[in-house]
């Protein structure tokens, strides 16, 4: 291996950490605001209040959700051989989540507005997160 490649391959590494890195705090930030004020977050969010009335046990719920999926990110930024199996479960949750979304909508359960006002919290991380999955691929080969 040539100096030249090995430092390209450590430049990559670096990136790619970094950028899982910023997903994790973004993933992070989220659990713990839903962890330590549920109602706070059900109030900041806007549409959380269109999907039904607050219950604080269901947030936290949720919240360790993103938790899970914030150390699975992190895991993968220390361990970059690991990062696609973890990023594909993370994967999974988000567009699992983001199906909901749409379910809910197309049933008529939530007004097609919310296709709009999903996208920055639900839509874009689900689709982020299946990108950075297929980035991290060759990690894992």
């Amino acid at each position: 291996m040539t100096l030249t490649r090995t430092m390209t391959e450590t430049r990559h590494s670096t990136l790619k950490r970094a950028v899982l890195g910023l997903a994790t705090l973004a993933l992070l930030a989220n659990a713990l605001y839903m962890l330590a004020d549920p109602l706070g977050w059900y109030g900041a969010v806007e549409g959380v209040p269109d999907t039904g009335p607050f219950n604080p046990h269901f947030v936290r719920d949720i919240g360790v959700s993103y938790l899970s999926i914030a150390l699975m990110t992190a895991a993968g930024a220390v361990w970059l051989r690991a990062a696609f199996p973890l990023l594909a479960a993370v994967t999974l949750y988000l567009g699992l989540h983001a199906l909901l979304h749409l379910w809910d909508v197309a049933a008529g359960r939530l007004d097609v507005h919310h296709l709009v006002i999903d996208a920055p919290g639900v839509f874009l991380p689900a689709i982020v997160a299946a990108l950075l999955t297929y980035w991290l691929r060759a990690e894992y080969a």
